[in-house]
């Protein structure tokens, strides 16, 4: 127990920072130039892209407000002006009632359609392009492993993970 004490204070070396820091960067690019690319050809933000990817995939393209929430990722309060702005431009529709919900638009399934052409097309330039078959099942394993982590309760409470 003590050993695992030590190894989680102990920081990052050289090495591991170096790896660390290239990772962090070099996704942030890759984000950014995907969400830039994104806007400038379909007009979508990469938030847009997200909450319509997520109703384009639900079963009768409409999902509660909370489960669209976990979908995304997002706290309620950020979804709900999210979806206020999507809905003046026609993407999405409240849905009241018990069930309150939101459901994708025909216009936003339509926008959806055309924006996923020029951005897998570009998701497959800039990464999967890039890898060779054999880097890109690593980076499948290292994202596995990575969520993992982030999704066990030990990380979740701001406790750290040692160990293999």
């Amino acid at each position: 127990m003590a050993q695992a004490r030590d190894d989680a204070r102990r920081s990052p070396t050289s090495d591991q920072l170096r790896t660390w820091r290239a990772f962090v960067e070099t996704t942030d690019a890759l984000r950014s130039r995907l969400s830039a690319r994104l806007q400038v050809e379909s007009g979508l933000s990469s938030s847009d892209y997200v909450v319509l990817l997520a109703l384009h995939d639900a079963e009768g393209r409409c999902l509660r407000s909370s489960a669209l929430a976990d979908a995304v990722g997002w706290e309620r309060s950020r979804l709900s002006h999210q979806i206020g702005r999507m809905e003046r431009r026609g993407l999405v529709a409240r849905r009241g009632g018990r069930a309150a919900g939101v459901a994708l638009t025909d216009d936003g399934a339509a926008t959806f359609r055309r924006a996923s052409v020029a951005h897998l097309r570009l998701v497959r330039q800039l990464f999967v392009d890039a890898l060779s078959d054999e880097q890109l099942a690593a980076a499948g394993e290292i994202a596995a492993a990575l969520r993992a982590a982030l999704d066990s309760p030990a990380t979740s409470s701001g406790a750290v993970r040692t160990g293999g």
